[in-house]
């Protein structure tokens, strides 16, 4: 056996020194990046940059997903560069099993041989990783994409500028920063450090400027810069660029980029000037421009050229904004310039950033209705927006935006009181959440235009306003009979006083209207009274349906004098009580609707008793939403409620009673259970999925009959019921799926009369993994371990085996998951030794049909005699 091993240990020196000969040595810089196509699903793209004189080449690369799980991926283009350089480009869809923080890793044997900063660099790992973070909280992400190739040479003495162009697809704040480059498994290289510097090397944590002053020192580099994605505050991915950057002696200088100045826009402004480049030595040049801007839907800008001579180059740079350019975050737009110079080529690189903001709405009308406000403002004047927000504050502000300010900063001292909805509205009617405005305070309003984006617009101009009680001072709106067709509700006012002060010597005339629903606005005039005493201050309003809605109410009081009428001060402006009763599970629940000019500081609830014939008090509540508890399922109840309240100043009335109308509900259980809270784990050796659910409210629990379970097997399929416990106490299911254990699940409870409450959060388990190969086995005729057997399973749908001998000569290939391999080669046992294989796995996954790849040895032993024992698969 000592003659064996040493033989062995041989062959597989022999075996690893001819692989090695073929390691790639070409790679040069590279990223991932991703675009997110469902809640769990991402085309992944890896972009490598490789050294085009190099024999190694890649047309795939395996992918570590960050889940346990691999795949391999297809090159899909090729791009050549100046300075011998290639792009590759990668792509490949992965799903992940649900929310989590993943860290994908691709590594490709090796890095090229003397990077000055990375100890042995030919023999370490070049390896690009990206952490993705799948969390539905902060919606659907995408990577930034990064647009500007890394194969630019560097000057020793001559200050080094990298940029590398991120664009953001989904408009999220960028952040940079210098990192340190990885080895295999993304891990960072020891030893590492960063390229020696006569200044310093850093990244512009703004801009993304990789800037090295200057490089010290001639040779090969490599440097890695994270480009984080930034969303409400929390950061949401990291993308990290490895940058391999060559350092030349040359009496070449590097062109030079004219200023370019950031600009702050209103969407509809066109940009328009001229960039230009020169060159100290008067070599020619040429100017290129790299952004996202170039390739927007709506409005992509152009960069053209305009001169070029000897030491000079100029380009126009055109953009004509529009709505749909509108976002929080400024267009990073990078310049370069390259010179061509017989020694070494050299460029400079500069940017410049644009912000497009939607221009201010207009706001045109502000009118007090009650206690309330109703704005009113011009057309917007586009699509590319969802809605509007509405900022109110006390009193005039001095706020006065700059040029490159969107939305209202808090120092402004607003408060955002609303949002609408739609592009084209142009009217909003602030109800202070339903509680009303004060009087004797003066309010200022702003709004904000809002993209469908989320970016917000600059300010509009602002427009203030008070509170007015009205000159027929309304004391009651009270609702005095119920009915459909024959209902009637009292208004009372006070009577105007001190009209000499006017003066308005009279006769006079009240003009009654009426609008449907307590914040109406389409008034219809009901009644006028004539009188010369102004001791007539009520009014009935009949024939009405008092069941289905609210009224309100506009009191106009006019100096009626031949040839001397007008309005005397402000309507008065006053609604009904309006209660909305919804049954529910033995409750009622009431909402109070109203838009009066006083404060109601009480609400007290009357429920029918059905015995006494009587309103009997059941509660009172300062708030505009009250609950009637205990009440019996299938029996009819009737409420009304009454308000108290009054005039907040001095001298005006207090102690103010209104009704409602009555109102009658049923209840009646109509509301599910809770919401159920799961788990679910897999036992992969048994071949089933636990499910687990828990309830936590004992008050809910009590209301729960059974359990709904659903699952489906890949992502791309809806959920279907799987299967119905008919037990409150029951809080597991196994699950049994066949050979493939993978898929997702949701539980919903359900109560006696089939109310079902909303499914859990889906949780998604992934297959358990099951594929292994033997490194060694004996295929010496003795019946014991004479086959090459894999560990398989039902997940695994076919292999693409492939085992070659040390001189690379294929010697077997299958299809067979399980392998079956007895061990010979053309009729004949083969020769005893280590055998190379390369395997992919094609298995069925949660997302579908998924490949990850095998690699390693096998050790054929084919001595009589020998024996090793065999796992039992």
């Amino acid at each position: 056996m000592k003659i064996l091993k040493t033989k062995t240990i041989i062959i597989v020196a022999l075996l690893l020194l001819g692989f090695s000969s073929a390691r790639a040595t070409h790679n040069r810089a590279g990223e991932i990046t991703y675009v997110q196509l469902s809640d769990l699903s991402f085309e992944i793209t890896i972009t490598t940059y490789t050294y085009t004189l190099s024999f190694a080449d890649r047309d795939q690369l395996e992918v570590e997903w960050g889940d346990n799980s691999t795949s391999v991926a297809p090159r899909v283009s090729i791009l050549f560069l100046p300075n011998y350089y290639k792009r590759n480009i990668y792509k490949i869809n992965h799903t992940y099993p649900g929310p989590g923080v993943y860290k994908i890793v691709v590594q490709d044997p090796n890095r090229n041989a003397d990077v000055l900063n990375i100890p042995n660099s030919v023999n370490v790992v070049f390896s690009l990783t990206t952490t993705l973070i799948v969390n539905p909280s902060i919606g659907r992400n995408s990577t930034p994409v990064l647009l500007n190739p890394p194969y630019d040479k560097a000057a020793r003495g001559y200050v080094f500028i990298h940029n590398p162009g991120a664009y953001d697809p989904d408009g999220d704040s960028l952040s940079y920063a210098i990192t340190t480059c990885t080895r295999e498994d993304g891990i960072p290289i020891e030893n590492y450090t960063l390229p020696p510097a006569t200044d310093f090397i850093r990244v512009d944590a703004l801009t993304g400027d990789l800037i090295w002053s200057t490089p010290r020192d001639t040779g090969a580099f490599n440097v890695a810069m994270e480009i984080q994605e930034w969303r409400y505050g929390k950061k949401i991915g990291v993308v990290v660029r490895d940058i391999q950057i060559n350092v030349y002696d040359t009496d070449n200088k590097p062109p030079e980029i004219g200023p370019l100045p950031d600009r702050c826009v209103e969407a509809g402004t066109v940009i328009d000037f001229l960039v230009s480049a020169s060159d100290p030595d008067n070599h020619f040049l040429q100017l290129f421009s790299t952004s996202g801007i170039y390739d927007l839907n709506s409005c992509p800008a152009t960069f053209t050229k305009v001169d070029s001579v000897a030491g000079y180059y100029s380009s126009r740079f055109l953009w004509a904004t529009c709505m749909e350019a509108v976002r929080n975050q400024p267009y990073d737009i990078i310049i370069k310039a390259d010179d061509f110079s017989e020694d070494q080529n050299l460029s400079d690189i500069d940017n410049f950033q644009v912000k497009v903001l939607g221009p201010p709405p207009l706001l045109t009308e502000i009118s007090p209705e009650g206690k309330f406000v109703r704005l009113a403002w011009d057309d917007y004047g586009t699509n590319a927006i969802m809605g509007f927000n509405i900022y109110r504050r006390e009193g005039p502000s001095s706020f006065d935006p700059d040029t490159c300010t969107s939305g209202v900063p808090a120092s402004a001292g607003y408060e955002r009181v609303g949002y609408i909805a739609g592009s084209g509205t142009i009217s909003f009617l602030d109800t202070n959440e339903g509680e009303g405005l004060e009087f004797s305070k003066e309010y200022s309003y702003r709004i904000t235009a809002v993209f469908n984006n989320g970016a917000e617009s600059k300010v509009s101009n602002e427009i203030t306003s008070s509170l007015v009680s009205g000159v027929p001072l309304i004391t009651n709106v009270t609702v005095r009979s119920t009915s459909a067709t024959n209902g009637s509700i009292v208004v009372r006012w006070r009577r105007p006083d001190q009209l000499d002060t006017i003066p308005a010597p009279g006769p006079y005339e009240y003009i009654i209207s009426r609008a449907d629903g307590v914040t109406g606005t389409e008034y219809l005039q009901i009644s006028t009274i004539s009188t010369a005493t102004l001791n007539e201050t009520s009014f009935v309003d009949t024939l009405i349906n008092t069941v289905d809605r609210g009224y309100i109410y506009r009191i106009e009081l006019y100096n009626n004098a031949p040839g001397n009428r007008f309005l005397i001060g402000e309507p008065g402006y006053a609604s009904s009580l309006f209660l909305t009763a919804s049954p529910g599970d033995r409750k009622v629940r009431f909402v109070i609707s109203r838009n009066v000019p006083w404060i109601n500081t009480r609400y007290d609830f009357f429920r029918l008793n059905r015995t006494t014939s009587v309103y009997d008090s059941i509660g009172t509540s300062n708030l505009l939403e009250f609950t009637d508890n205990g009440l019996d399922n299938g029996t009819v109840y009737c409420y009304r409620v009454r308000s108290t309240g009054g005039y907040t100043s001095a001298g005006l009335p207090r102690d103010l009673l209104n009704f409602s109308q009555i109102t009658c509900a049923t209840p009646v259980d109509n509301e599910p259970p809770c919401q159920p809270v799961i788990t679910v784990t897999s036992q992969c050796d048994s071949l089933y999925n636990n499910v687990r659910w828990t309830i936590t409210d004992p008050i809910c629990l009590e209301d729960v009959a059974g359990y709904n379970i659903y699952y489906k097997m890949i992502t791309e399929e809806n959920l279907s019921l799987l299967t119905v416990i008919n037990d409150r106490n029951t809080f597991s299911y196994k699950h049994y799926p066949g050979e493939v254990v993978s898929g997702c699940y949701a539980v919903s409870a359900f109560d006696d009369l089939g109310n079902e409450s909303l499914k859990s959060v889906m949780i998604c388990v992934d297959s358990c993994n099951f594929y292994e190969i033997p490194n060694v086995f004996t295929p010496n005729g003795d019946d014991i371990n004479d086959w090459l057997k894999a560990k398989t399973s039902g997940l695994v749908e076919k292999v693409d085996f492939k085992l070659f001998n040390r001189y690379g000569v294929l010697i077997f290939q299958t299809e067979e998951p399980k392998l079956n391999w007895d061990g010979t080669y053309k009729g004949k046992i083969v020769s005893p030794g280590v055998y190379f294989y390369q395997c992919d796995v094609f298995e069925r996954r949660i997302s579908g049909l998924e490949q990850f790849h095998l690699s390693g040895f096998v050790h054929v032993i084919t001595e009589p005699g020998s024996t090793v024992t065999a796992p039992e698969y």
